[in-house]
């Protein structure tokens, strides 16, 4: 059983148990002082964060210690794969900080060399041609403590292996009707050695090398291999791999031919409360209309979190922070939220936006006055400095900013109670006026005095309210996307008996129309960044245009789930 790591973690100075690995074999000199991983996805899909862990890792671990990393595609399967995803993954590790410079590979590359690999297995009577469906070996291999059955094609001599081989190649033979296993033991406990398939047939064609082969390898039979023949030093792999470890070294000692071999290291994966990580059932969304897209911001994947506002440096940052161990474990997604309102604290201007707008009449300014008032960008970075806001005797403030009945403690606007305009002036509410049909509340009329302006030459005078507003006759329409967390169950997919559709939250997105924000928001591009005074940070969505501006909310200023559920 996982546990849960809900409590904020501090960065150690001590070294993750990878980084000893490596220092103690740079230690002993082996590989010649050399490092060199690799990251070996699958195009068959988007990546999602908890892709970022590996990335991190295998990027990382090679520029800390001067050493190179390699991106692999493992495109093994010409049915499930598209050139899309190779490309969305190139942009995803580009956008995260990393650069494979001109070490791009793929394991295609490498098929020549895998056949005659597979070819010297079956001469030396170390692999055979199976032609049972894939269903009866399955039932063959028994159980971790029941010995497999060996199939009655085990002993077929060699010459005849290799020549169904090549016909297999040769497109002879329909998908499924055989496969090439190894012969290794079928009494072993590690049920990965009892004779592992090696080849299948699948007669698709494939996004680099056509239709010249019929047969295409396995992971385990192309990813040790492929990181032999790339000269990868330390293979670093998630854990449910490291019951996959001796046959990677089985692969590597029937190839090898000198000292040199790649390690494999296997660490904890990075899971997420609130979160799905099955590539197959996030796929299922986007068919099913569920989300919009593999980029819809509240998908998991790099490109969802992009949208979104995620700065890559946080993304880093959380992942630095929870670390690489030995034990699986649910981290909660809220230090990852936690990480996002770190980073985008120093980095993002301060602007005002109004997402449900109730306009404000200052009855004693002047109706053709406007001032500009000095705003500080951001307090926690001087160096950004201030812009210029216009104030008018019209104004729109949140509506929810202003009660007609307020409780006890209620600091902002309320009949006969004063508040500061951020920026500007204290005003007093004087009256109001209401929708004779409807009873809401329409307009606020109040008094401003002149001499409590912001500034150093304000008076002493002082209000417990402070709020944020919008000129209304220099106010920005937008649209304003509040997106949530996709699911309300802290493990959707836990439960074998549930459907994890039932767990999706459906406020993970509320879309509000006729947003007011202050005019410097009109020139802001795609996936700039702002805090919106008071409510939270906010990003510029890939479909805004200057006539329609459309905003994300990247996430609140304070976790609203944590106060949800105590």
């Amino acid at each position: 059983m996982m546990k849960e790591n809900k409590e904020p973690v501090t960065k150690s100075e001590s070294v993750s148990f990878i980084e000893q690995f490596i220092i103690d074999d740079l230690k002993e000199g082996k590989n010649n002082g050399r490092i060199h991983t690799r990251f070996p996805p699958e195009p068959n899909g988007y990546l999602h964060i908890g892709h970022a862990k590996a990335i991190c890792l295998d990027f990382g671990i090679a520029k800390k210690y001067g050493g190179k990393c390699n991106l692999r595609f493992d495109d093994t399967n010409p049915v499930k794969e598209e050139i899309e995803y190779i490309d969305s993954i190139k942009e995803d590790i580009r956008w995260l900080g990393f650069d494979w410079e001109e070490r791009e590979f793929y394991a295609s590359d490498y098929f020549g060399k895998l056949f005659d690999f597979a070819v010297d297995l079956i001469n030396r009577g170390l692999a055979y041609v199976d032609d049972q469906p894939a269903d009866v070996i399955s039932e063959q291999k028994g159980t971790p403590t029941q010995a497999g059955i060996e199939s009655p094609f085990r002993k077929r001599p060699v010459a005849e292996n290799l020549e169904l081989f090549y016909r297999m190649n040769e497109g002879e033979f329909e998908e499924g009707s055989r496969v090439l296993r190894a012969r290794i033991d079928m009494t072993t406990p590690n049920m990965h050695m009892r004779d592992p398939i090696l080849y299948r047939i699948i007669k698709s064609p494939h996004h680099r090398t056509g239709d010249t082969w019929k047969v295409y390898p396995m992971y385990d039979f192309a990813h040790g291999q492929s990181d032999y023949f790339e000269g990868i030093t330390h293979s670093l792999c998630t854990l449910e791999f490291e019951v996959h470890r001796p046959l990677y070294d089985w692969f590597i000692d029937q190839l090898k031919t000198n000292d040199y071999r790649p390690r494999q290291i296997e660490f904890n994966r990075l899971n997420l409360n609130y979160t799905m990580m099955s590539k197959r059932k996030l796929l299922e969304l986007v068919q099913e209309g569920r989300v919009n897209g593999w980029d819809d911001p509240r998908m998991p994947t790099l490109c969802g979190l992009r949208r979104r506002g995620y700065p890559p440096e946080a993304i880093r940052r959380f992942i630095d922070l929870i670390g690489y161990t030995k034990v699986e474990a649910i981290n909660d997604v809220s230090l990852l939220e936690h990480a996002v309102r770190e980073d985008l604290n120093i980095r993002t201007p301060r602007v005002f936006g109004v997402l449900d707008p109730l306009k404000v009449v200052i009855t004693n300014y002047p109706e053709d006055k406007v001032e500009e008032v000095e705003i500080i960008n951001n307090p926690e970075d001087e160096s950004m400095g201030t812009r210029k806001v216009p104030f008018s005797n019209e104004v729109y403030i949140d509506r929810e900013d202003f009660m007609e009945n307020p409780p006890h403690k209620f600091f902002r606007l309320a009949p006969g109670t004063e508040v500061r305009l951020k920026g500007a002036y204290i005003i007093k509410c004087e009256s109001f006026r209401k929708n004779e049909k409807t009873g809401i509340i329409e307009e606020v009329l109040c008094t401003y005095d002149p001499a409590t302006r912001s500034g150093e030459h304000a008076s002493e005078k002082k209000v417990k309210g402070t709020l944020h507003w919008v000129s209304a006759n220099h106010a920005v329409d937008a649209e304003v996307r509040l997106y949530d967390r996709l699911f309300n169950h802290e493990d959707p997919a836990g439960r074998k008996d549930d459907d994890y559709r039932k767990f999706l939250n459906p406020d993970s997105l509320k879309v509000l129309k006729g947003c007011k924000l202050e005019p410097s928001l009109r020139s802001a591009k795609h996936l700039d960044k702002f805090q919106f005074q008071r409510l939270g940070y906010f990003c510029v969505d890939y479909d805004s245009k200057p006539d329609h501006l459309i905003f994300n909310r990247t996430v609140s200023l304070k976790d609203t789930w944590a106060k949800m559920n105590k």
